[in-house]
C-alpha cells in the first residue's frame, strides 16, 4: 500500500513540476518569436523572474521522491542516463545563469549572448524532458542487474522524437498562455496569437503520439482492465479543448488553468498507464524496475509519508504566496532594472 501511495506521489510531483515550470521552459523557447525589442525581451525575463527557481523546486523534489522511495530505480535511472540527465542538468543551469547575469553589462552583444542561452537552456530541457518520459513508456534496454545497453541515440528513436516534441509545443502554448496574462499591447497580441497557432500542432501531434503509444507501448492495459480510469484521459482532451475555448473568449487566465490542467492530467494517464513499472525493460520485462522490486523499506516509505504530509502543504501555500503577489501585469518600467528577480 506504501509502495502505491508513493508511486502515485511520485506521478502528481513530475506532473506539477512541467505544470509550473513547463510554463517557463515554454516562454524561453519561445521568446525570439514574442519579443521584438530589448524592451520586450527584458519583460519576457520579468514574466519568468519571480517564479522559474521556485518552480524548480518540484523537480528537485520529484528526483528526491526518486531517490528515497525507489532508490534501485533512482540508481538504475541515473547511472544508465546519465549523458540525457547530465544536459538536462546543465541546460537548466545555463538558463539559471541567465537570469542572474544578462543584466550585469549594459551591452547589446552581452544581451545577446545570455538571451540564446536562455533559448537553449529552455529548450533542450522540454525536448529531453519529453524523450525520456517517453522512452519510459516504451522500454529502455536494461538487463537483469540494471545496466543500461545503449547509447544516447538509442533514446532518439521516432517515438522518444515524438514524445520529445509534443512536450516541447505542450510548454510553448503553456507559456505563451502565461505571457498573454502578464503583458499587454503588442506583446500580448503575439503572445496570444503564437497560442492559437500551436494549439492545432499540439493536437496533431497529441493525437500522432497516443495512437503511436497504442502500436509502441502497453500503457492502455492499465485503463481496460480498470476503464474508470478513463476519465484521467479525457480529462486530458477536455481541458486542452477548453484552452481553445478561453482563447476564443479571450480569458487569458482560464485558457491558462485549462493548459496547467492539461498538462497535469496527460502526465497522469502515462504514469498510471506505467503502473507498476517505473523504469520498463526493453530486453524482458522481468528485468523492469516496479514499484515493489525497487522501493525502500516499509519504515522508510512511512516516515518520509510523514515527512512529505508536513512540507508539501509548506511549498503549495509559498508557492500560491509568490503566484499571487506577482499576480499584476507587467510594467515597462519595471524592466529597467533587476530584470530576473
Amino acid at each position: 500500500m506504501l509502495e502505491m501511495i508513493w508511486f502515485l506521489l511520485w506521478g502528481v510531483l513530475w506532473g506539477v513540476y512541467f505544470m509550473l515550470d513547463g510554463y517557463d521552459l515554454g516562454l524561453g523557447s519561445l521568446m525570439p518569436l514574442l519579443a521584438k525589442t530589448d524592451g520586450e525581451r527584458a519583460q519576457v525575463y520579468r514574466a519568468m523572474g519571480p517564479f522559474w527557481d521556485g518552480n524548480e523546486v518540484w523537480l528537485i523534489t520529484a528526483g528526491g521522491v526518486t531517490f528515497a522511495a525507489f532508490p534501485a530505480t533512482y540508481a538504475v535511472l541515473f547511472s544508465g542516463l546519465y549523458t540525457p540527465l547530465m544536459l538536462i542538468l546543465f541546460a537548466l543551469i545555463l538558463r539559471g545563469v541567465t537570469f542572474a547575469f544578462r543584466g550585469k553589462v549594459d551591452h547589446p552583444r552581452w544581451r545577446q549572448l545570455w538571451d540564446v542561452a536562455l533559448v537553449v537552456g529552455s529548450f533542450l530541457p522540454a525536448l529531453l524532458l519529453g524523450v525520456a518520459f517517453a522512452n519510459l513508456f516504451k522500454g529502455i534496454p536494461i538487463d537483469q542487474e540494471g545496466i543500461y545497453q545503449g547509447t544516447l541515440f538509442t533514446l532518439l528513436n521516432p517515438y522518444g522524437i515524438a514524445g520529445g516534441l509534443l512536450f516541447v509545443l505542450f510548454f510553448a502554448l503553456h507559456g505563451a498562455l502565461w505571457l498573454s496574462t502578464k503583458a499587454e499591447g503588442e506583446l500580448q497580441e503575439r503572445a496570444v496569437a503564437w497560442a492559437r497557432k500551436i494549439w492545432p500542432w499540439l493536437v496533431l501531434l497529441a493525437v500522432i503520439f497516443l495512437l503511436a503509444t497504442l502500436r509502441q507501448t502497453n500503457l492502455y492495459a492499465n485503463y481496460v482492465a480498470n476503464p474508470v480510469l478513463f476519465v484521467i484521459p479525457l480529462t486530458a482532451v477536455a481541458a486542452l479543448l477548453a484552452v481553445r475555448v478561453f482563447l476564443a473568449l479571450g480569458a487569458w487566465w482560464r485558457a491558462w488553468f485549462a493548459s496547467a490542467a492539461a498538462i497535469l492530467t496527460t502526465t497522469l494517464f502515462g504514469v498510471i498507464g506505467l503502473f507498476p513499472n517505473l523504469i520498463l525493460s526493453s530486453l524482458d520485462p522481468n528485468f523492469s524496475m516496479t514499484v515493489f522490486n525497487s522501493a525502500s523499506s516499509p519504515l522508510t516509505l512511512k516516515i518520509m509519508l510523514g515527512v512529505a504530509l508536513t512540507f508539501v502543504p509548506i511549498v503549495i501555500a509559498y508557492q500560491v504566496w509568490v503566484h499571487f503577489l506577482f499576480k499584476d501585469k507587467l510594467e515597462e518600467d519595471e524592466a529597467a532594472y533587476e530584470e530576473g528577480y
